[in-house]
């Protein structure tokens, strides 16, 4: 079957001057783009044919998802959300009505998420007293909107055997009353993993349904390529089960964390290259350090009003050297969460140093990827270019955290996150991400926040970052395309590409851009099959 588009605008996303009148689809790979004359001369010689009348909407590229965690969003579902609540009271009754709806027992647990102490009334994170009001007997953990910290009550501290002679790992800190003693509170990884593996072992649900679920929500925001940014090695077994089941809709890319990653190219080895059955490997995954409105992000110099805090690294140097030299000396990419400017300065010099010892011509195109990067300075920037590192750039904080990282950062540093004016001034090949399940995987609401920067109180914030809606778009199209070394398939409108395509009910290009957010997804086109329509 052929399929013949027209009766819209159509965005290739090739250049910003192109104005074809029609896209002509051939077994699920781009035929031709162009003439509405000429496409239906291509169509009648291609075989029976399929017309389909935009009528009026607009055409273009699906969004690809740069970083994110579909794993994460499909557990995510069976949590408690807090991301209403706006005191301790609205987390103990928003608990508790959980735990009576899902029938909680003590041989269970209860979880909740995305609450953020920033906009709680109490300014601060609860502790373990505020959830031992739900249940001092069920476990219970509720973790952070930035999925950097949390709190436990006394319950499950006490089953995780955290106590009073318990150590900080490395990396991660547990909070104490004034006697040492823990108060729930926990920052970081290697910490919240000594808390919330005894819980999740409790956690009985059905995987496979939720990243059903969870690949629903990515087709309705258009976005056909969706990456699992931070997998451990237990995780591939769920994801490969349905790969193989043919069960994915989308294509994911997967990045091991680093400690994980050697074993799983063992193990799991026909998946490290081409996708099969729509899942592969793209290569590997480091934290190197927190988060910026939880002030755990690592910086050069100290947050606003602190005297010499400035966040800390998740780990040592020498570890991140080693990282780094196992990415470049093997071949494969690898993606760094780095928020602060000083976890921005360790990869770069960590990576630098690697190409000077193990550069060759069979790795000279690893495209690093540096995630995030909301401090990231403009020095960096430039070291990163000569390094071919892609910064992908979370730009929805300046909307959600804006007004946070002013108050955390300071008016010139907190002004100046996702500073992503700078990045294409540079010639970087930046792209845009929302981290699911932090926030929801809504690309047009991204391309607002690139194209206006305003806080959720309307709050201008580094107008001088702003840049224009086709270059927004190329952040979350053709660029994120190239960090999966996939621009010669993906990410634009071009014959022997993909038919990877989205159908929005407005032309980005020409609403006003204070509209963009408002953009709605009308169809998702997977290799010319339709996947999504509202």
């Amino acid at each position: 079957m052929v399929q013949l588009y027209y009766g819209g605008d159509i965005i290739t996303m090739e250049s910003k001057e192109d104005k074809p009148e029609a896209v002509v689809v051939k077994e699920g790979t781009i035929l031709y783009v162009g003439s509405l004359a000429e496409a239906e001369k291509v169509s009648c010689d291609a075989g029976e044919l399929e017309r389909i009348n935009l009528e009026g909407k607009t055409l273009m590229p699906s969004f690809i998802d740069p970083h994110g965690h579909i794993s994460l969003v499909a557990q995510f579902s069976s949590f408690c959300s807090l991301s209403e609540c706006r005191s301790y009271d609205d987390i103990i009754t928003t608990l508790k009505a959980f735990k009576e709806e899902k029938k909680i027992t003590e041989e269970g647990v209860i979880i909740g998420c995305s609450y953020d102490h920033n906009f709680l009334n109490e300014q601060s994170h609860p502790s373990k007293e505020v959830l031992d009001k739900v249940s001092k007997d069920i476990p219970i953990f509720i973790l952070h909107t930035s999925a950097h910290m949390g709190v436990a009550n006394s319950a499950l501290l006490e089953l995780a055997g955290i106590s009073k002679e318990t150590k900080d790992p490395q990396g991660g800190l547990f909070g104490r009353d004034p006697e040492g003693n823990p108060n729930g509170y926990v920052e970081e990884s290697p910490a919240m993993a000594m808390i919330i593996m005894s819980a999740f072992s409790r956690i009985k649900v059905d995987f496979v349904q939720q990243m059903l679920a969870a690949q629903q929500l990515y087709l309705s925001n258009g976005i056909t390529t969706v990456q699992d940014g931070a997998a451990g090695y237990q995780s591939l077994k769920g994801m490969t089960a349905i790969a193989e089941s043919k069960l994915f809709k989308v294509d994911v890319v997967s990045y091991i964390m680093t400690d994980d990653y050697k074993k799983a190219a063992v193990d799991y080895s026909e998946y490290f290259g081409d996708y099969k059955n729509g899942f592969r490997v793209g290569g590997a995954k480091i934290v190197l350090d927190g988060s910026p409105q939880g002030k755990s992000a690592w910086l050069s110099k100290p947050y606003e009003n602190e005297t010499d805090y400035c966040g800390y690294p998740t780990h040592k140097t020498e570890y991140v050297k080693a990282a780094v030299e196992d990415a470049v000396k093997g071949g494969y990419q690898l993606l760094a969460h780095c928020n602060g400017d000083a976890a921005s300065e360790q990869f770069i010099d960590c990576y630098e140093e690697a190409l000077k010892e193990y550069k060759t011509e069979e790795n000279a195109d690893l495209r690093p990827v540096m995630i995030h990067c909301q401090t990231v300075r403009d020095d960096q920037l430039d070291r990163m270019s000569e390094l071919n590192m892609i910064p992908s750039i979370f730009v929805a904080h300046t909307y959600y955290w804006g007004d946070i990282h002013l108050k955390n950062l300071g008016p010139v540093r907190g002004a100046n996150i996702s500073p992503v004016k700078s990045a294409l001034e540079r010639g970087l090949v930046y792209n845009f991400h929302q981290d699911p399940p932090v926030v929801k995987p809504d690309m047009m609401h991204t391309v607002w926040c690139a194209v206006n920067r305003f806080t959720r109180t309307g709050q201008p914030i580094g107008q001088n970052q702003c840049i224009d809606v086709y270059d927004a778009l190329k952040g979350v199209t053709i660029n994120g395309a190239y960090e999966y070394h996939e621009e010669d398939k993906k990410g634009s409108l071009k014959a022997g590409k993909l038919a990877d395509m989205v159908v929005l009910n407005n032309n980005p290009l020409k609403v006003e851009k204070m509209q963009l957010a408002g953009i709605k997804v009308c169809k998702t086109i997977k290799a010319g099959e339709v996947v999504f329509e509202s």
